[in-house]
């Protein structure tokens, strides 16, 4: 078997290659292959049994005024690579987000909840999933995820540990509820996804349980050995950005256990491990 991954530098393009070690992989950046090109998509794919499309244009509130530049990446770039894997019977492995949805629910998104993005970042990575769905791969997964942190990459948890080094107290809003996910962790769960005989669909890729920034922020500091009552709460209506924020990411997990696979493990044992090993470390 050879396996591709696209957003291969990526935080979880990295942890990919680690959980795929000792297999033939073949990694591409994002200024080593331009996946919003077709051709050079088509000769990347080709010879490859598996296709993992951790690339992503993420920058969420540039966006909102770049929502060309986006869509390139996350909605034509996806269609390619999909397209690329029909023609060769390549399995294709789309990484998506919980931006596909509008935050709104009050329960866990179910997998076949309706797609309501409300955000251009949102927009560009649903059009992702469907044309990935409409290229007709033998065999195609789209794995959602939300509120990724881990050793390869800036990302919330980092930011946590490097402001408690700066301030004495840190305002993090209560009002958004999500899942904070591993990508380690979830890595492990896309390659467990491929060596099954799991059917092609929609998967949600996220630790279990649910949390809010703060809760989060406060569990950071307490695995570092650092006081958590300097995370103080606040809410959304501090923190005004170009591009609205779901207020409810949290994610079901039922297509899992449908397929006879466990989901992904609680978040805060997730954390554990992750701070254990310096994921969270600046």
């Amino acid at each position: 078997m050879k396996y591709l991954i696209t957003g291969a530098t990526g935080m979880l393009g990295t942890d990919l290659a680690v959980a795929l070690a000792g297999r033939n992989v073949t990694s591409f950046a994002r200024a080593e292959l331009d996946i919003s090109d077709p051709a050079a998509v088509r000769a990347a794919v080709a010879g490859h049994d598996v296709v993992i499309n951790a690339a992503a244009y993420t920058k969420v509130d540039d966006a909102e005024a770049h929502e060309p530049e986006a869509r390139l990446v996350n909605a034509v770039g996806a269609g390619n690579l999909a397209d690329a894997a029909a023609r060769t019977g390549a399995t294709i492995v789309q990484v998506s987000t919980d931006y596909v949805f509008d935050g709104a629910a009050d329960s866990p998104y179910t997998e076949e909840a309706v797609r309501n993005p409300v955000s251009a970042y949102g927009r560009t990575k649903a059009e992702g999933e469907e044309l990935v769905e409409r290229a007709g791969a033998v065999r195609s997964f789209i794995v959602r995820t939300a509120w990724l942190y881990g050793a390869h990459g800036p990302n919330f948890a980092k930011t946590m540990r490097r402001l408690a080094a700066e301030r004495d107290e840190i305002g993090v809003v209560t009002d958004q509820l999500g899942q904070p996910t591993w990508t380690f962790d979830l890595a492990r769960q896309i390659v467990v996804l491929i060596d099954s005989d799991a059917p092609s669909g929609i998967y949600h890729g996220t630790n279990a349980g649910q949390a809010s920034w703060f809760d989060f922020a406060r569990a950071v500091l307490e695995r570092a050995e650092l006081d958590p009552e300097r995370i103080r709460p606040t809410d959304s209506a501090q923190f005004v950005r170009p591009a609205p924020r779901p207020a409810y990411s949290v994610l079901g997990h039922d297509a899992w256990g449908r397929a006879g696979l466990a989901p992904m493990r609680h978040w805060a044992l997730a954390l554990d491990d992750a701070a254990a090993a310096g994921a969270t470390t600046p």
